[in-house]
């Protein structure tokens, strides 16, 4: 039997004692004790499912990679531009491929970077790849009426940013960049370089999203593409055109190679720079059987006893009640026929 507490045992034994205490005293001094008993019998159960028993199940082997991939994802208009496998958005591509990558290199840290007139750090380096596809999938392009032009470099501070952060905190870890985007550069400005970045970067890529001869873009509100007019240029719809001579000065300033993506074509993403662990290096996680549910099934039973007891005094007690409601008018009438005998005599 082992155990795994959601809290130290001391801390869990002190918050259990104050509610044990006043039980314990109205066991040996008040009516009702079986009540009290089952009650004391409740506070026992919570506190053994607090420590979570258990028993060894057997062992399972995991795989790690000991890096922090940091994605820098677009979410300009253009990212919805209708090109992607035919006439989908661009951003569809980007959420598969963000998923590939996660699947790429299983237990790394990942954060999320977007940007469109400004960058915006949406997720920290995190363990948690749901909460990263999570972030991803209610990611929503900018608010078309409130674009002003952007430019494909905004980030570059925040990304140089959060890799120094990750550098000082984790020395030891390898650090990847996957720019995602299209390059399409709307701002009048010059982009910015990633070039402060670079000393930061082990590996990653630049993937690139859209055709030569472009696709239309819905209007955004924030809430979504779906069923909205198409941005317009001069009565014609606008076209969002891919620029891979943008890409590729991205990826060469942060040092990585670049990819156009397509929709037919298998992203091939590179190795972990530092060596992703096999199973055998990895070691073997033991599994644990949990047994709380015992101790949670018992408490569901107590419960439904005090409710079971709890509803039987209510229903006695209003029984009563009605008793002493008729025999109420009856007293009263068996003292009027007293009282007009005594007057009689």
């Amino acid at each position: 039997m082992i155990f795994q507490p959601v809290l130290h045992p001391i801390l869990l034994a002190l918050l259990c004692a104050a509610p044990a205490f006043f039980v314990v005293r109205a066991l040996v001094t008040g009516p009702s004790r079986a009540l009290w008993v089952l009650r004391l019998g409740m506070i026992v159960v919570v506190f053994a499912m607090l420590l979570r028993p258990g028993i060894p199940g057997g062992t399972s082997q995991s795989l790690a990679t000991d890096t922090d991939v940091v994605m820098v994802v677009d979410t300009t208009a253009s990212i919805v531009a209708e090109d992607w496998a035919g006439d989908r958005p661009r951003i569809d591509g980007v959420r598969d491929d963000v998923q590939a990558i996660v699947d790429e290199y299983p237990g790394a840290r990942f954060a999320l970077i977007s940007f469109d007139a400004a960058a915006q750090l949406r997720l920290p380096l995190t363990t948690d790849a749901t909460a990263l596809i999570s972030s991803l999938d209610v990611m929503r392009p900018e608010v078309t009426e409130q674009s002003r032009g952007s430019s494909i470099g905004i980030a570059n501070r925040m990304l140089a940013d959060t890799l120094s952060a990750a550098a000082k905190a984790s020395p030891e870890r390898a650090r990847m960049v996957f720019y995602l985007g299209d390059g399409e550069q709307t701002a009048s400005s010059e982009p910015e370089s990633f070039a402060s970045s670079a000393k930061y970067v082990d590996g990653g890529m630049v993937l690139g999203y859209g055709t030569t001869q472009g696709g239309p873009m819905r209007k955004t509100t924030g809430q979504g593409t779906e069923g909205g007019d198409y941005i317009e240029y001069q009565g014609q719809p606008a076209m969002s055109v891919l620029d891979e001579d943008n890409l590729r000065r991205v990826s060469e300033q942060l040092g990585v190679e670049y990819q156009l993506r397509s929709a037919d074509a298998t992203i091939d993403l590179p190795e972990a720079p530092t060596s992703t662990t096999d199973y055998a290096a990895s070691g073997e996680v033991g599994n644990v059987i949990e047994l709380y549910w015992i101790a949670a099934l018992a408490l569901i039973a107590l419960l439904a006893v005090e409710v079971a007891l709890a509803t039987a005094s209510v229903v006695r007690l209003r029984g009563l009640a009605r008793i002493r409601q008729t025999r109420a008018p009856r007293a009263r009438t068996k003292q009027a026929r007293v009282r007009q005998s005594g007057d009689a005599r």
